[in-house]
């Protein structure tokens, strides 16, 4: 991901989470990250981006899921999965030993493509997502399995 990138990740992350959007202001923080901490990737279907998913690299054996998005003219091809496993493979590669996530309990079909990629519920945020104060599903997967 790039700023080039950002009008096209803002439109889409308008759209699939209006009450609790990041800003542009916040990718343009986690974009200037170090890269030892940090990845966005995009996924790209000719010259229109169709997804993207980010990463925090902790510095120790845990890396954590920020945020993963399809457009939904796109859900069911694949996207979410490539995107998914590109940066559980990063994770894998920089030696951490788990990864965690959050995802919203009213949020169906991304808690199910974290279970189908070996994801489980660990615990509960209450009230995590604001201003809706929907609960956050905590989930981890096990890399060294």
């Amino acid at each position: 991901m790039t700023a080039d990138d950002m009008p096209a990740v803002m439109a889409l992350e308008q759209e699939l989470f209006p009450e609790d959007a990041w800003t542009p202001e916040m990718f343009a923080n986690e974009l200037g990250e170090s890269p030892n901490r940090r990845l966005y990737l995009v996924a790209e279907t000719g010259e229109q981006l169709i997804g993207y998913a980010g990463v925090l690299f902790t510095g120790g054996p845990e890396a954590d899921v920020l945020t993963l998005a399809v457009n939904p003219g796109h859900w069911g091809e694949g996207t979410g999965t490539a995107l998914l496993q590109a940066l559980l493979r990063e994770a894998g590669d920089r030696r951490c030993t788990e990864v965690f996530l959050e995802v919203r309990a009213d949020n169906p079909r991304a808690h199910d493509l974290y279970q189908r990629h070996g994801f489980s519920e660990v615990g509960v945020r209450r009230g995590y997502y604001q201003p809706a104060g929907v609960d956050a599903i905590v989930m981890r997967k096990d890399l060294d399995s």
